[in-house]
């Protein structure tokens, strides 16, 4: 029988009320919060990929509004709040530090401090692309609040068409009528969450008012609730199997979504089964509730593990000591255990904001007393460099006003007076580094490349230097095994009978190579053979005043050595990704065998190199 027309909506609500069903307090409690989740879900549109988030601290003013400008013109503006927000935090903070050191330059040359304004053309531009974004992002999400108001006011529409249909049912109709009803409320979209779970409940209370009343056609009525009670059946064994999930957080999310699919997508049960179905799905969701109410209730009580472990690493960084940091060497060394200490305290895990916030605080607090420390050093560096720079240029100069001079005695003397002093002077500023060294190595080899030249007119006498080694190397390649003295000894003859002219010099090549075969025969250690034949070599430059050469040499070994050292790191970084493996596992056998081997080579360079700055040349 249908209900009186003129029944008002105050009346169906208290009617839904006082036929829902009865649950225990503690299962009703799960139960909405579960349901007031989904109704939070129900307003936010659909996940969309993420736009990849980029090292933006690292970046300069202009790239960051350049990647402003890129993300507001190629993505959709609700996707773009993360990387918005962390390009803001990056430029304001850039800007900032800019901002205090104009500052600091405008009251240094006798500005009054109420009188310091600064902008700038990128200032200017970042704040345009700002305003931009706030002002699509806030046109966005007034159009969806008023999408959502106008999806609220359709389903309205509908919950009145379905109480109309009910009040004035006509047999040979209202079925038909109903399912359109059906369709329209799924095909509407997301509604203010407030209203959701209320929307909802008036709206299914009439459904189930209609199938109630549906007498018409009592064996398509009946099929209808079998085929709704057989899709709600899964739902509760899938709710149910929730519990053996390990990831109680995913379990949760499908936990919210098999409640919409509940309330959205399945019609009502026959009123035999209504609270049986429904109070096995509600305990199902009361279990999971608790477990993952279990859950971050044991994780609260880690945080304060965690913070614990944190505020020890700040400690570390508190009583960290760079007293006695007097040079860029000992400063990177800091550096890196700083940033050490800064990447256990994030290994130790994570907290959420409201606990994090203050740990936070005292490690930033931590580290500002290093940093000012280290700026301090490096801006004092930076100035010490620019007067390195200055007394680099003078020899610079020097050498290029000498390099075509013909006094060579005197010129000789003077530029490697200027060589000598080019390697007491310390660094300068990287982006003029190549360049000067450029010049300066260019107008010395220029001159001593003419010096040479000069030299090179072979005399007799010299003829005969050529003929006495040539011989003498003929002698030494018949000896035989020799003892260590035996190899030196030839070394000493060959230096005593003289210097070979410029176009036989490719002599001593050739007798270098017999000294390491006969090296390589004796039974020494590596290290000292490579330094007897470095020796060698070395003195042989020496004693033919080929400076150029010997510069070169020190030049090869430096690059070297920094060849090394990155390959070195290189494998030890490797390592750091296989930390879980045993010592007896082959890769890691592998790698400690060639950092071993690359050891072994640094100390032969670094012994090298030792020789090189011991000579007066």
């Amino acid at each position: 029988m249908l209900e009186n027309k003129d029944k008002s909506v105050e009346d169906n609500t208290k009617e839904l009320i006082e036929n829902q069903e009865v649950i225990s307090k503690e299962v009703e409690s799960a139960v909405n919060e579960v349901e007031n989740m989904v109704a939070e879900n129900s307003e936010k549109e659909e996940k969309k990929e993420e736009i990849p988030m980029l090292d933006y601290a690292s970046m300069e003013l202009e790239e960051l509004v350049e990647q402003l400008k890129k993300l507001i013109k190629n993505n959709p503006i609700q996707l773009i709040k993360n990387n918005a927000d962390a390009i803001k935090n990056a430029f304001n903070i850039k800007f900032g530090k800019l901002l205090s050191q104009k500052k600091e330059e405008f009251l240094a040359e006798g500005g009054n401090s109420i009188d310091f304004q600064f902008s700038s053309p990128v200032k200017v531009e970042y704040n345009g692309l700002l305003k931009e974004y706030k002002v699509k992002r806030d046109a966005y999400y007034a159009q969806i609040e008023n999408q959502l108001k106008d999806n609220l006011d359709k389903r309205n529409v509908l919950i009145e068409e379905l109480k109309s249909l009910i009040e004035n049912a006509n047999p040979r109709t209202m079925y038909n009528e109903f399912q359109k009803i059906q369709e329209k409320w799924k095909a509407i979209g997301a509604v203010p969450r407030a209203r959701y779970n209320d929307t909802w409940k008036i709206y299914h209370h009439h459904v189930e008012r209609f199938y109630d009343l549906l007498h018409l056609n009592k064996d398509f009525r009946e099929l209808d609730f079998r085929h709704n009670l057989e899709e709600k059946q899964k739902l509760i064994q899938r709710a149910e199997s929730l519990l053996e999930i390990e990831d109680i957080n995913v379990a949760f999310k499908e936990l919210q979504e098999l409640h919409r699919v509940w309330k959205e997508d399945i019609g009502p049960v026959s009123r035999e089964f209504r609270e049986e179905v429904w109070h096995r799905f509600s305990e199902a969701t009361k279990k999971l509730h608790d477990r993952r109410h279990d859950y971050f209730k044991d994780l609260r009580s880690k945080h304060q593990e965690i913070i614990d472990a944190k505020l020890v690493v700040v400690e570390k960084i508190n009583a960290f000591d760079f007293s006695k940091n007097i040079s860029h060497k000992d400063w990177q060394r800091s550096i890196k255990e700083i940033e050490a200490l800064r990447q256990e305290y994030f290994n130790v895990g994570k907290l959420p904001y409201n606990k994090s916030e203050v740990v936070w605080q005292k490690l930033k607090q931590a580290t500002k007393r290093f940093n000012t420390a280290k700026n301090a050093f490096y801006k004092q560096e930076k100035s010490a460099q620019t007067d390195n720079l200055k007394k680099k240029m003078e020899l610079v100069e020097l050498a290029e006003s000498l390099k075509d001079s013909e006094d060579w005695e005197t010129t000789t003397n003077t530029m490697k007076r200027i060589q000598s002093d080019w390697k007491k002077i310390g660094h300068v500023p990287r982006k003029y580094s190549d360049e000067i060294w450029s010049r300066f190595k260019t107008a010395c080899n220029a001159y001593f490349d003419r010096l040479n030249a000069h030299r090179d007119g072979v005399t007799q006498e010299q003829e005969a230097v050529v003929v006495t080694k040539k011989e003498f190397l003929e002698e030494f390649k018949n000896a035989g095994e020799l003892s260590i003295e035996q190899v030196q000894e030839y070394i000493q003859k060959w230096r005593a009978l003289g210097s070979l002219p410029r176009n036989a010099r490719h002599l001593d090549g050739k007798f270098n190579k017999v000294v390491d075969a006969s090296l390589a025969k004796l039974n020494l250690g590596r290290e000292e053979i490579e330094l007897m034949k470095f020796k060698n070599i070395v003195d042989n430059y020496l004693a033919q005043e080929d400076y150029r050469k010997l510069d070169s040499e020190q030049f090869f070994i430096r690059k070297k050595i920094t060849e090394t050292v990155r390959e070195m790191q290189q494998l030890e970084n490797n390592l750091s990704f296989i930390s879980n493996a045993t010592e007896d596992n082959p890769l890691v056998q592998n790698v400690r065998k060639g950092i071993g081997k690359f050891k072994e080579e640094l100390d032969i360079w670094q012994m090298k190199l030792d020789y090189l700055k011991k000579l007066d040349y």
